[in-house]
């Protein structure tokens, strides 16, 4: 008996590298369906309304689907607007950033002994021509994979929607085998997740707003694109906070003079992530959802390498998935209590 629990749990510990090294190479697959998946599950409570109601499945998906497209097409608008925003400044606007920026870079270089090549400018250094090409290269490839990301995204939440492929029954088949615990445990999971995303949503939205509102406030350019940075980043936990605030105050650094104001933004700006993430978000998340700050940067890590980009916005409601999963099992209630932070 000894010998069995020691070879299954050798075979789980090979297994287990397998699996992240299918979930890599098979990102293509696996990073949509995984973002499916949650926004399906944002939209079930929906669908089993109008089923409730006797509204035709096919009516009801294309009815989410355009309530998808209207949250897309906000967001292209509020991106336009950025856009917009950026390209109608004055050409002496960014002469002069360009200059403070070069003094900053040119500060740095002293202070870290870095050296360039005798007559070498700043601008050909960091910036060279070759690089701009691969910059431009790299931005194509980005967009064509953003475009078959979303296609392939939408694709799989049409059919978890339309019932194609059950989440619901996945679940019940593998996790959860009782039949009426496989339901209960199916819609707390599900509860959990929705509250978890909708309060990141709106911590983010709130985020954002605070940033174009301190922007406006101290006259720095470009508010709304730093709003929707600001929005777009924080779903990153705890990492994207950092990058926001640091990207701004580097920013305000360029276009304000050091003085009181310049201090004053910062502090402002670094009031607002405080309060939102380290104060209301807490507040509404509540317990269920707190996750250690060590296995945060863990998952970070892991699935930033694993799946890049898309990994570093999912790992948090993975992470959140998995403890709500292991709740609805007492024997497991140490890895969730470990994954909370609980060590008592």
């Amino acid at each position: 008996m000894n010998d069995l629990k020691t070879t299954n749990r050798l075979l789980l510990i090979l297994v287990i590298p397998f699996i992240f090294y299918l979930l890599k190479v098979l990102s293509f697959i696996f990073v949509p369906l995984v973002m499916a998946m949650f926004i399906s599950l944002l939209f079930l409570p929906i669908m089993r309304w109008f089923a409730k109601k006797k509204v035709p499945k096919t009516l009801s998906i294309i009815m989410v689907i355009l309530i998808i497209t209207g949250v897309f097409k906000l967001g292209g608008e509020l991106i336009k607007l950025s856009s917009q925003e950026i390209l109608s400044a004055d050409s002496h606007f960014f002469q002069t950033a360009e200059h403070k920026l070069v003094a900053i870079i040119v500060s740095i270089e002293d202070f870290f002994g870095i050296t360039r090549l005798q007559g070498e400018t700043v601008y050909s250094h960091y910036f060279k021509s070759n690089n701009m090409l691969n910059n431009i290269g790299m931005t194509i490839d980005f967009i064509g994979n953003a475009l078959s990301l979303t296609l392939t995204t939408a694709f799989f939440v049409v059919l978890l929607l339309s019932g194609s492929m059950n989440f619901e029954k996945l679940l019940n088949s593998t996790l959860f085998k009782v039949k009426y615990s496989s339901v209960k445990a199916f819609r707390q999971v599900e509860k959990d997740i929705i509250k978890f995303v909708q309060v990141k949503f709106v911590i983010s939205l709130l985020t954002g707003i605070g940033f174009s509102l301190a922007c406006v406030f101290f006259n720095v350019s470009f508010p709304i694109f730093w709003g929707l940075f600001a929005f777009a980043i924080n779903f990153v936990q705890m990492i994207g906070s950092i990058i926001s605030v640091l990207l701004l105050t580097l920013f305000a650094l360029v276009e304000l003079d050091p003085s009181a104001t310049l201090m004053f933004f910062v502090l402002s700006i670094t009031a607002v992530q405080v309060l939102m993430g380290g104060v209301l978000e807490p507040v509404f998340m509540g317990k269920t959802f707190s996750v250690n700050v060590i296995i945060i940067l863990l998952m970070l890590m892991l699935w930033g390498y694993i799946w890049g980009i898309p990994g570093l916005i999912m790992s948090i409601p993975i992470t959140v998935f998995t403890k709500i999963c292991f709740d609805q099992f007492p024997r497991y209630k140490i890895v969730s209590s470990f994954i909370g932070g609980k060590f008592n």
